[in-house]
């Protein structure tokens, strides 16, 4: 069974950092762009950031422009979300996910993990 798996996720001060760390298990997702998607106390998932298969070309939504890397080491198969600069707006569950060609569209993404809460304190 195919899984992603997310980690590295906990509490963190407000202008802190965090990285996220995605590995699936099962498979390998080397040719598959990956995603990073968030959902925030009371509000529906939203798009975070992606990249594609090579690493080459990266997309971020505006909310974490500047302030988030995304970035992945097929080697190891797995990819990252490096955070920085966190805000308390920044708290929600992240989770990973694969899809086959490049989108922000939540439903054009294959398999997903079951997310890590990051929390950022005030």
């Amino acid at each position: 069974q195919v899984q992603l798996v997310e980690s590295g996720g906990g509490l963190v001060q407000a202008g802190g950092s965090r990285r996220l760390s995605c590995a699936p298990s099962g498979r390998t997702f080397s040719n598959y762009f990956m995603g990073w998607f968030r959902r925030a106390p009371g509000k529906e998932r939203e798009f975070v950031a992606t990249i594609n298969w090579s690493g080459t070309s990266t997309y971020y939504a505006n909310s974490v422009k500047g302030r988030f890397t995304v970035s992945r080491d097929n080697a190891k198969n797995t990819v990252y979300l490096q955070m920085n600069s966190l805000k308390p707006a920044d708290t929600a569950v992240y989770y990973c996910a694969a899809a086959r060609g490049a989108t922000i569209r939540q439903d054009e993404y294959d398999y997903w993990g079951q997310g890590t809460q990051v929390t950022v304190s005030s």
